[in-house]
């Protein structure tokens, strides 16, 4: 994304706060490309016959922000990272949903297996562990949220976290990311 986007895009947050009607609309249509990559990416290894798809988390995604109107926004990486916490409460809420409808159903939908280094993990097991860790460790489990699932790099989660008012350098993140990588897939590992 370049720079007149990245700006672009914090406009039109401030525009839609403000109350600005089509601010949500023009947003959209800005980051819908990015949105939709990150849920790729999060779905690449989705089992087959899988109901949800990159699409309809994106849109249910869409849905849940228009009611996050008076967030304070600051920046992009803001946005990105209400996103990626919204794509996971998504995927948890339709893995538990699917769990609740069918008790043999595994609950897995196809997370990226290889950023933590574990055989694929199941969705919901994921999101216990990622709170186990932010009970312990805030901070760590913020930057798997934003890396693992909203797929963003390491220099995006640095702004991510600046802008959110926890500022913290690349060097960090890469350590807090390898931490976090180790833990989990000692947590998940387990089973």
């Amino acid at each position: 994304m370049d720079a007149v986007s990245v700006s672009q895009i914090t406009e039109l947050l401030v525009l839609w706060r403000e109350g600005r009607a089509d601010a949500l609309d023009q947003l959209t249509r800005l980051v819908y490309v990015e949105l939709r990559r990150m849920a790729a990416a999060l779905m690449r290894d989705e089992r087959k016959g899988h109901t949800l798809q990159p699409t309809a988390v994106v849109h249910e995604l869409y849905l849940q922000l228009a009611a996050a109107r008076t967030i304070d926004w600051k920046c992009r990486g803001q946005f990105f990272a209400i996103a990626a916490k919204l794509m996971r409460r998504i995927l948890v809420d339709h893995a538990r949903k699917r769990t609740a409808a069918k008790r043999n159903w595994s609950g897995y939908i196809g997370i990226d297996a290889e950023a933590l280094n574990v055989a694929g993990p199941d969705v919901i097991e994921v999101d216990a562990a990622l709170s186990r860790l932010a009970a312990k460790h805030p901070r760590e489990a913020a930057v798997v949220e934003l890396r693992f699932f909203g797929g963003l790099t390491a220099e995006q989660t640095v702004e991510a976290l600046s802008c959110s008012g926890q500022p913290v350098s690349l060097s960090t993140i890469e350590r807090d990311w390898r931490f976090s990588r180790a833990w989990l897939q000692g947590e998940l590992g387990t089973r």
